[in-house]
């Protein structure tokens, strides 16, 4: 190969961005992935704004819901995000049913997302941020970048800081908001907050990564040994008939 075959660092550098941007495409769903997320809450704060019924606005946003997951289905497309909402929302609609409160119908989505921005602060502080659990096999690397990979580790920690302390900044307006506002008041603020920080969080994390050294491809390196081992056997093989 002559150095005008070779990739330039600039075209590294692009291919490196381009692989990110897929990886985080995929891990989090994308422009479709946001629609599955904010329609049954925009449905249900919409309905219940018009005719303030509970059991309406929440049989509709269970249905849009279930609707998301078999066009999906039918489309033979990845379910985690769409089923991930089915799951939120049916929660959703046993709480407020439970307790008669339409509130409450957002109450278990609130309570997942202080969980989350907990998970990635502590896991960050264990050594262990799990912005790169999620994405390590996604780019092939599993947890190779734990020791292998500092570079990468020091981006996946920040990503996940990044993470905790927008979610947590999210919760810091969504809790006061249960306790003071009203159903109608509560669901368009909730509506409103669920894209910005997720793109705002995304960004941050394709910044950090599409700086951040090149994952290590453990499952080609697993294939690489399978295939040297192959040829050592051939080879012991030809040498024991030959003797």
């Amino acid at each position: 190969m002559t150095s005008l075959d070779k990739p330039t660092e600039e075209e590294q550098a692009r291919d490196a961005r381009a692989v990110t941007e897929a990886a985080l495409f995929e891990a989090f769903g994308g422009v479709r992935g946001m629609v599955e997320t904010v329609m049954p809450g925009l449905l249900f704060v919409t309905i219940y704004t018009i005719n303030q019924d509970l059991h309406m606005s929440a049989i509709a946003a269970l249905a849009v819901s279930v609707v998301l997951v078999v066009v999906r289905l039918a489309m033979k497309g990845t379910v985690k995000h769409a089923f991930s909402g089915v799951f939120g929302v049916a929660f959703g609609v046993v709480f407020a049913m439970m307790t008669g409160n339409a509130k409450d119908f957002y109450l278990p989505g609130m309570l997942y997302t202080l969980g989350l921005a907990l998970a990635y602060i502590v896991t960050t502080l264990c050594g262990v941020p799990l912005i790169g659990l999620m994405l390590g096999p996604v780019f092939k690397e599993n947890l190779s970048w734990r020791t292998r990979n500092p570079g990468r580790k020091k981006a996946y920690s920040k990503a996940s800081w990044a993470w905790g302390l927008i979610l947590l900044a999210k919760c810091a307006i969504l809790f006061p908001l249960y306790w003071w506002a009203d159903t109608t008041q509560l669901g368009w603020v909730l509506i409103a907050l669920k894209i910005p920080p997720f793109l705002l969080a995304v960004w941050l994390t394709w910044v950090f990564l599409a700086k951040a050294p090149a994952p290590i491809d453990v499952f080609a390196e697993m294939e690489a040994e399978e295939k040297a081992e192959e040829e050592r056997k051939a080879a012991a093989a030809r040498g024991a008939e030959q003797g």
